[in-house]
């Protein structure tokens, strides 16, 4: 071997010596940590940080929060009532000229048209039927309803109470 191979020799067994150093130092070191940090927060130490961490006592706001109370609950109320369809309304009629009619009266999408021609074969299922595919929506041979009548703020007593004067309003 000649002079300069020995010397890449040395200085290459160093760098890889140098290297398998670092190795070992960095499983160490993880190896540590493995054993220092706990894998799980025991319940009793949770329970105990709750506990240290909680309001000694709750704020009373007098009238002031009784106001807001009551404020907050109206609001709610209000949001809720605004969420049901045509003010909440269970008038058949209401409800099928506004909802009901573009498809009932002109008979689109399959839709049955107020006559006993169209309606004979599904009154002979029964009103729960009918009430079921309207609420729930129903895919037929002749066509589609879309559940609710594709408004679905509508409750089941509206939809029922629309399917009802549909029903007693037949030609």
């Amino acid at each position: 071997m000649r002079n300069y191979d020995l010397d890449f020799l040395k200085k290459f067994s160093l760098v890889i010596l140098f290297l398998m150093v670092v190795t070992a130092g960095l499983i160490g070191v993880a190896a540590w940590l493995h054993r220092a940090i706990p894998a799980e927060v025991p319940d009793a130490v949770v329970q105990q940080q709750l506990d240290r961490i909680a309001p000694a006592g709750e704020v009373y706001a007098g009238a002031t929060g009784a106001a807001a109370q009551a404020a907050a609950s109206a609001a709610e109320a209000a949001a809720a009532a605004s969420q049901v369809a045509y003010g909440g309304t269970t008038d058949g009629s209401v409800i099928y000229q506004n909802l009901c009619a573009g498809c009932h009266t002109s008979g689109a999408g399959g839709a049955p048209t107020l006559d006993h021609a169209h309606w004979d074969a599904r009154i002979a299922q029964g009103e729960d039927t009918m009430h079921r595919h309207a609420i729930e929506g129903f895919t037929g041979a002749a066509g589609v309803m879309p559940p609710r009548g594709g408004n679905p703020a509508l409750s089941d007593e509206q939809v029922i109470a629309a399917v009802d004067w549909m029903i007693e309003n037949l030609k």
